[in-house]
């Protein structure tokens, strides 16, 4: 039987923290715990972020609020030269690299390196220029809906498919952009909503404490599930609080495939593990007491137990009223 493979993306980010070497480390990690593909983020941060723009609650919970989001971005990515070593270093030990462009300059950087899927992140759901850009790449593409209504979503996949990537070329991620998200904020069942929007595929971005729900996740058909994930949930950092650390990644992998297994597919049949089974869970008729060679078949002669192997009790009116062929034990298969 065929299961679908859930795409599994170990999302990096920036919790290397700017450090090429904890960034090569990584990718190393994502690899031990099985995951497809690992993910960074990549930008220019003085192209993506004002002077002015405020840092969310969560970064001033784990960062402080001395420091602008653009100081702290600014501390936290790595130059533009380093990825295409991390893509090299990701062919080399048989894992799929990614990265997330956040800004014009940093879709060429990485348009040089022929990555499988382009990551749109929710944030720029609404960019058209960025959009565009993206979209006259004609490559795939997977995009997260954080923070969007239903038809923001539609809206990004016209502009797609109007600037040459016809949307069954893309993966819409349900997400619920807080980090960590609330239980009672991550609505799975938008998944399903997501999917009459006709797009080659849904999945899910998942921000929430643990692996339990993109497990869940990927049992209600999450085609892509995204998580974030860090060396060290201690470490300094706006993201590493709602990350796993790599032994948690490997765990979720594991509840994953487990989940792809769990459900299968539509078709009720008897499994092959199941069958040697019948005989002995299934009843037959038998004698309820000795019979004669001859003697009437009545409800007070015969009846139904185990094993399995003989006369079918959905046989039982059919049955009655016939004449034993030969004597019957108690307890023997009535056989006709």
């Amino acid at each position: 039987m065929n299961h679908q493979h859930t795409i599994i993306i170990a999302e990096a980010g920036v919790n290397h923290n700017g450090s090429l070497d904890m960034a090569r480390r990584m990718v190393l990690a994502a690899k031990e715990a099985g995951a497809d593909y690992v993910k960074f983020q990549t930008a220019v941060p003085e192209l993506v972020i004002s002077e002015f723009a405020p840092k969310a609650e969560y970064q001033k919970e784990t960062t402080g609020a001395a420091q602008s989001q653009l100081e702290m971005c600014r501390a936290i990515h790595l130059p533009l030269a380093d990825y295409a070593g991390l893509k090299e270093l990701c062919d080399s030990v048989g894992i799929g690299f990614m990265s997330t462009p956040f800004d014009l300059v940093s879709i060429d950087c990485l348009a040089a390196l022929d990555m499988d899927y382009w990551k749109i992140p929710s944030g720029e759901i609404t960019n058209l220029p960025y959009l565009r850009k993206i979209a006259r790449l004609h490559g795939r593409v997977i995009l997260s809906t954080g923070m969007s209504r239903l038809d923001e979503v539609e809206d990004a996949l016209c502009v797609l498919e109007q600037n040459g990537t016809p949307r069954r070329d893309v993966i819409l991620l349900h997400c619920t952009t807080q980090y960590p998200t609330p239980f009672a904020d991550v609505n799975l069942r938008a998944m399903d909503t997501l999917r009459t929007l006709g797009a080659g595929g849904v999945g899910y971005s998942d921000h929430t404490v643990g692996i339990t729900v993109p497990v869940v996740a990927a049992a209600m058909g999450a085609c892509v599930v995204e998580k974030h994930f860090t060396l060290d949930r201690t470490l300094p950092g706006p993201d590493h609080r709602a990350s796993l650390e790599p032994d948690e990644l490997a765990a979720m992998v594991r509840g994953i495939r487990q989940a792809e297994q769990i459900m299968g597919s539509a078709d009720k049949h008897v499994t092959d593990t199941e069958r040697p089974n019948i005989e002995v869970a299934r009843k037959s008729i038998v004698a309820a007491r000795p019979i004669a060679a001859g003697e009437i078949l009545t409800e007070e002669n015969i009846t139904v137990k185990r094993p399995g192997n003989g006369i079918s009790p959905m046989r039982w009116d059919s049955i009655l009223g016939t004449p034993a062929p030969r004597a019957f034990l108690r307890d023997e298969l009535i056989e006709l």
